[in-house]
């Protein structure tokens, strides 16, 4: 069954990028809890992030800490946090979210709703930051 995320994936819905291999997929979420509040996807659909194959869920979270880094560059926060949900969508997916309070990750709490010029200016920066991130390594 195709998932919104595979959608995505296959360009059939339009997403705010900012990162992407072979393998995983990183676009701002539309409903975000905060200003860069990023979702990382594995490119293969798998519901459950536990029932991914060893090597994908390494790679996976290898490819998120690339995306924190360059989120924490763009938004001042303490730290990137990290939430891995997967009740709304059934495709594996991690939350990175800009932190400066615990409250700041609460799923229950009103979503902001961004208009499209920032949304756009958002992705571009973190896409800006993480070519920085991996250009310095």
């Amino acid at each position: 069954m195709s998932t919104i995320f595979s959608k995505i994936i296959s360009g059939e819905i339009p997403a705010y990028k900012v990162a992407e291999s072979n393998d995983y997929l990183a676009f701002l979420d539309v409903n975000p809890l905060t200003r860069g509040h990023v979702l990382v996807i594995p490119k293969k659909e798998t519901d459950y992030i536990f029932d991914m194959e060893d090597e994908g869920y390494v790679g996976m979270w290898i490819f998120a800490k690339i995306v924190s880094q360059g989120i924490k560059n763009i938004f001042p926060c303490r730290k990137v946090g990290i939430a891995v949900v997967g009740l709304e969508v059934a495709h594996a997916h991690i939350h990175l979210i800009p932190l400066n309070h615990v409250h700041d990750m609460n799923f229950e709490k009103p979503k902001l709703s961004l208009p499209a010029d920032e949304m756009n200016k958002i992705a571009e920066d973190i896409r800006e930051s993480i070519a920085r991130v991996t250009n310095s390594n």
